[in-house]
């Protein structure tokens, strides 16, 4: 071996002919393998591997280029057998081991952060995290959004526990300090970034996890004030315009099993209170989209709503709800529109305008049954009266609310005798305030209210004789009839209502008619008519199945002094 000394370093030639395990064409054949698994992973590893805490492409760059270059001047040094110090310490086999070893770290790095521990958010990663997910939900791909919604799971926790909490605003985007920490920043960020109603739209698809992991993670931490009223309008929207989406597995045990008796995406969501009243705008959806829905998704509206109702009476019964107070408004016009079918025929029995009505009314029937289980709390108020102050109302009075508003979309069927009938008497009246079943204590007190509620519409034509109140009291008039059935149980749920009712009617009928001849005429329904010689009200009862031949009834009313 020849051997060179200087200055007390002594210098050695390469021996060409020396064992190689790694030269530059070992490099080349493990580069080719590693690039071909970089370049074919799917979004998934590209994410991981993007928002790791290190900068791994920069890292790998520096790396492979070092490596490539050392080996290819190893392999010229050796192919010429050129001078090199002589140590023992480091031989050329040490050599070879050590730019192995530093290309295999490079790989292994990526393997670890790609598969075995995958990136969460954090202060190191947090610019990276939240670029990345700005330029992919950029680009709106659905395949790509609902995989990068599925692992995104690993970091809701940090996600929700970085945001900072605004303490002196309700709901919370208006809230963005400037002298947080910048990582604290992206994260406020990032919730707000993953309210695009595309991406929500791919979670409710592919990815109901990711969901619940938020709300499950606010509820758990108490953390309410964040930027998440937009996430959980667009991911309440996007799940009820998907018929597949959890609001509709998980509807009904019967149908769906396990899950529907469960409901665990459906209670992370509605089934804290306090959560869905801090947030605020969760049941606050687009009045555009939510005329466009069918029976099917106000069913699953409801479902929601009487969700967050039973949350309601078991955490916060005493303290208005802006929540529920705004979502059963929408409940209640549901079926605004049911006015259209006035003077078809009785195919429009079956239109979605009267299933929507149906719906409406079956909310309120379970919603009773909510507040039947729970009970009534003490001192509750019967009679809310003008002086005292709005917020005395309670869930009870919203619901007497919601009711009367039902029957006044009902009013508006008037003149197809049967289909009025249908829809104003079996549709809505007798399951508001018929005689179907027993019923609890807080029935009979939202039953009382709605009686209260219509009496007190009604009297208000004294004053002020319109289409509201007249017509209200038209159909009163037709679904109680113009006689009270004492001593039998047939309208005993309503027959103090109906005295009164009629009772008013003949003081009051005579008067108001002369004072308002064109609403009277309008608002009575089609089957009864006013005898202005005779001072009384006409009603025809046609042939049907139980009538071979039309039978009259008739209300006498008092007439006018002079």
């Amino acid at each position: 071996m020849t051997s060179r000394c200087l200055a007390g370093i002594c210098f050695v030639a390469l021996d060409p002919t020396a064992p190689k395990f790694f030269g530059f064409s070992e490099f080349l054949a493990a580069l080719a393998l590693m690039v071909l698994v970089w370049t074919t992973t799917d979004i998934r590893y590209r994410f991981r591997i993007a928002t790791a805490p290190l900068p791994l492409y920069q890292m790998t760059y520096w790396v492979v280029a070092s490596v490539g270059s050392l080996t290819l001047l190893t392999d010229l040094w050796r192919a010429g057998g050129w001078l090199v110090p002589h140590g023992r310490l480091l031989t050329p086999e040490a050599w070879q081991a050590v730019l192995g070893a530093a290309f295999l770290l490079a790989f292994l790095t990526w393997a670890w952060f790609a598969h075995l521990r995958p990136p969460v958010f954090g202060r190191r990663n947090a610019r990276r995290c939240a670029d990345f997910l700005y330029a992919m939900i950029l680009n709106g791909s659905p395949g790509d959004m609902a995989t990068i919604g599925r692992e995104i799971i690993r970091s809701v926790p940090s996600l929700i526990a970085a945001v900072h909490t605004p303490k002196h605003c309700r709901g919370t985007e208006e809230n963005d300090p400037a002298d947080l920490p910048e990582w604290q920043g992206l994260a406020h960020d990032i919730l707000l970034l993953i309210a695009d109603p595309r991406f929500c739209r791919s979670l409710v698809a592919s990815s109901p996890g990711t969901i619940q992991a938020v709300f499950y993670e606010m509820s758990k931490t108490r953390k309410h004030r964040i930027p998440i009223a937009q996430f959980g309008r667009n991911v309440v929207a996007a799940a009820i315009e998907n018929r597949d989406s959890f609001l509709y597995h998980e509807q009904d045990g019967y149908a769906s099993g396990l899950l529907g008796y469960m409901k665990p995406l459906s209670q992370a969501v509605f089934g804290d209170y306090s959560m869905v009243e801090e947030i605020g705008r969760l049941l606050d959806l687009d009045f555009r989209s939510m005329r466009r829905w069918t029976e099917t998704e106000w069913n699953a509206y409801a479902g929601a709503v009487l969700i967050v109702l039973e949350s309601y009476v078991e955490q916060d019964f005493w303290n208005h709800s802006f929540v529920l107070y705004r979502a059963l408004d929408k409940i209640a016009g549901a079926a605004d529109d049911i006015y259209k079918l006035d003077g078809l025929d009785g195919a429009s029995w079956e239109s979605d305008a009267i299933r929507r009505l149906r719906v409406s009314v079956d909310f309120c029937a379970e919603a009773l049954k909510i507040l039947d289980a729970k009970g009534p709390p003490d001192h509750l108020r019967l009679r809310v009266r003008k002086e005292h102050r709005p917020y005395e109302t309670t869930i009870y009075d919203h619901l007497a609310s919601l009711m009367l508003k039902l029957i006044q979309h009902a009013e508006s069927v008037r003149q197809s005798s049967d289909l009025a009938w249908s829809v104003r008497h079996n549709t809505v009246w007798t399951h508001l305030l018929g005689g179907l079943g027993e019923h609890g204590r807080a029935t009979r007190i939202v039953q009382f209210k709605l009686r209260r509620k219509i009496y007190d519409e009604i009297v208000t034509a004294e004053e002020w004789p319109n289409y509201q109140n007249i017509r209200l009291l038209g159909f009163c008039l037709h679904v109680m009839g113009l006689k009270v059935h004492e001593g039998s149980n047939f309208g005993r749920e309503y027959r103090a209502l109906h005295r009164a009712v009629l009772a008013w009617t003949k003081r009051n009928f005579v008067a108001l008619q002369r004072r308002a001849p064109q609403v009277f005429e309008e608002c009575l329904p089609g089957d009864m008519s006013y005898d202005e010689e005779g001072a009384r009200l006409l009603r025809i009862y046609e042939v049907n199945a139980f009538r071979s031949a039309p039978e009259y009834a008739h209300f006498d009313l008092d007439r006018l002094a002079g």
